[in-house]
Parts: C-alpha cells; sequence; structure tokens
C-alpha cells in the first residue's frame, strides 16, 4: 500500500489541541484521552505488520508475538495463506478481525473468484472484508453503478460466511477518500437494506488526501455507516501533502495528536474495532509493535 501521489494544497493555520510538537511517549508526557471521555477499550488489532519485518516471521510466528504483547487480533493480506492464518489464530486467541481483498473495476472478473472457496473458513468469527477498489480515476462517481453491482456480489458470498464488507479508502485508488466510502455505502444499503455495508477510516490514507480541519466532519459523515478505524503514527496532513511529513510511523511518533482523534471516536459513539497500520515500517516488527502497543495503553490510560 504505497503513496502514489500527493496533493499539493496550502498550508492550514493548525488547532493547538489538534497538532503538537513531535511527542516521544514518554510516561510522564503522553496525550491521554480526558478522563471524561475514557471509555471500555475498543478492541485493538494489528495489520501489514508482517510486510516489511525483518525477521520475516511466519504466520504462525506472527500471532504468538501479538498475542504475547496484548493484541485482541490480527488483519490478513489478501486470500493466500487465510486458512492458515485462521487455524493458527485459534491456538492464540486471536481474532480475525479483517481480510483485506483488491477489486479492480477494469477487469473481468474484477475480483478474485476464489473467494468463494476461501471465505468459509471465516464462518463464526465476526470478521470483516475490507475492499480495496481501483480501476477507474479516484472519486469519479460515474463508476458507482458498476460498483455497487460489484459490492453486491461480494456481500452475497460474504453472507455466506457471515463475514461483513467494509470500504477500504486507500490513496490513489478509486475509492480514495471516505467520502467515496459513504457515497458507495450508503447506495448499497439503500438498495439493499438488509445488507449493511460498512466504512472504514484509515487515518493515514486520510491525512494523504484531506485537511486537519476537516477530522470531525469527516468522522460525523461516516458515523452511520463507520464499521472500522485504523490508526499509526503520522505527521500533519500538510506536512504530508508538502512532502515534509511521514504518514507511516509507530504510534508513539509523529505531529499528528492520535487522543484528539479516539476523542472525536468517543464523541460519535464509535464501539468497533480499532486497527494499528503498520505497513512500511521497516526493522524488527516486535520493536515497533512493543512501542505501539506501549502508546495505545498510555493513550488508554490503562
Amino acid at each position: 500500500m504505497t503513496l502514489s501521489k500527493i496533493f499539493f494544497i496550502p498550508i492550514i493555520l493548525l488547532s493547538a489541541c489538534l497538532f503538537l510538537p513531535e511527542i516521544l511517549f514518554a510516561d510522564d508526557s503522553v496525550q491521554k484521552i480526558p478522563k471524561e471521555t475514557l471509555q471500555k477499550t475498543l478492541p485493538f488489532f494489528a495489520l501489514c505488520m508482517d510486510v516489511h519485518d525483518d525477521k520475516r516471521r511466519t504466520i504462525e510466528q506472527q500471532n504468538e508475538m501479538l498475542r504475547e504483547l496484548g493484541f485482541d487480533g490480527v488483519a490478513h493480506l489478501w486470500l493466500k495463506g487465510l486458512p492458515e492464518r485462521v487455524d493458527s489464530a485459534k491456538k492464540y486467541s486471536l481474532k480475525i478481525t479483517q481480510v483485506y481483498f483488491r477489486v479492480d473495476l477494469s477487469a473481468n472478473p474484477p475480483f478474485d473468484q476464489d473467494l468463494s472457496h476461501v471465505l468459509p473458513c471465516l464462518k463464526g468469527q465476526g470478521s470483516q472484508l475490507a475492499l480495496l477498489i481501483y480501476g477507474g480515476k479516484p472519486s469519479d462517481t460515474l463508476r458507482d453503478e458498476k460498483t455497487v453491482e460489484i459490492i453486491t456480489q461480494i456481500n452475497r458470498i460474504a453472507e455466506q460466511s457471515e463475514v461483513q464488507v467494509v470500504l477500504y479508502p486507500h490513496v490513489g485508488a478509486w475509492l480514495e477518500k471516505v467520502s467515496d466510502a459513504v457515497r458507495i455505502a450508503k447506495k448499497c444499503n439503500e438498495q439493499y437494506p438488509d445488507r449493511k455495508i460498512g466504512v472504514m477510516f484509515n487515518l493515514c490514507h486520510w491525512a494523504a488526501v484531506d485537511k486537519s480541519e476537516n477530522l470531525e466532519q469527516v468522522l460525523t459523515l461516516a458515523k452511520p455507516y463507520l464499521a472500522s478505524v485504523t490508526i499509526n503514527g503520522t505527521d500533519s496532513p500538510e506536512e504530508i501533502q508538502f512532502q515534509k511529513g511521514n504518514w507511516l510511523q509507530p504510534l508513539d511518533s509523529g505531529s499528528f495528536n492520535i487522543a484528539t482523534l479516539l476523542g472525536l471516536l468517543k464523541k460519535i459513539d464509535y464501539q468497533g474495532p480499532v486497527g494499528l497500520q503498520c505497513y512500511g515500517i521497516g526493522g524488527d516488527a516486535k520493536e515497533h509493535l512493543t512501542r505501539s502497543m506501549k502508546a495505545w495503553r498510555l493513550l488508554n490510560d490503562l
């Protein structure tokens, strides 16, 4: 998942309560969620922790590590190896929170037809199938009708395995912004009210295409459909879009104030899972995962 393009926008004056100088997350300096907004800790899972791991851990080793560090769940990239991931995760009491799946609107067929054969291994897990949708100019509404048809096909397959379909905004993809995901989810759910297509908010991808001042507005827009959130340490959208910041860091790094985002999730009464985005973070995965888990616990005053 790479940052394939950057939009340049004027620097927005930042609110002091939203972005801070880089926080080192020493125990006595971390920006915690205010006591009045604390709630039961949301389920915390890890994604893409294996892609750039210098140790090249096996699925079994990854799951053992995540259980040891205190994660509630794990996500899996694409369909290959999914049954192995499921079997291993059960041993370590990890939930398969999400599986990521590509859709290409310009291809025929537009998605991997093995889906119907592989997905049954997730039955009873309460998992989500997160769709990354490519094959067109970002946010081009002329492809909406075709997209709804394809998502409906996928959803019929997912329903048989009790898997929820959610839409994953990804920079550079056709479905690039949260607003794209909301628009498509609304159309899907209007046609099939009994099939609840969900929406994701991915902090790094939002920061690559949006403005700081729009965060609460975007979350409020997504609220009726919001089914999953992913976070990571990141700099501000303005820094990233001017190529002066890093959009993929451990949770204890970056100028963006994660506590503000978690506070807004509480404000809209979000109750779903929170994923730790690890894509693009090199070195020993255990080292940055340990740092991020420490930051997560400090943020939640655990």
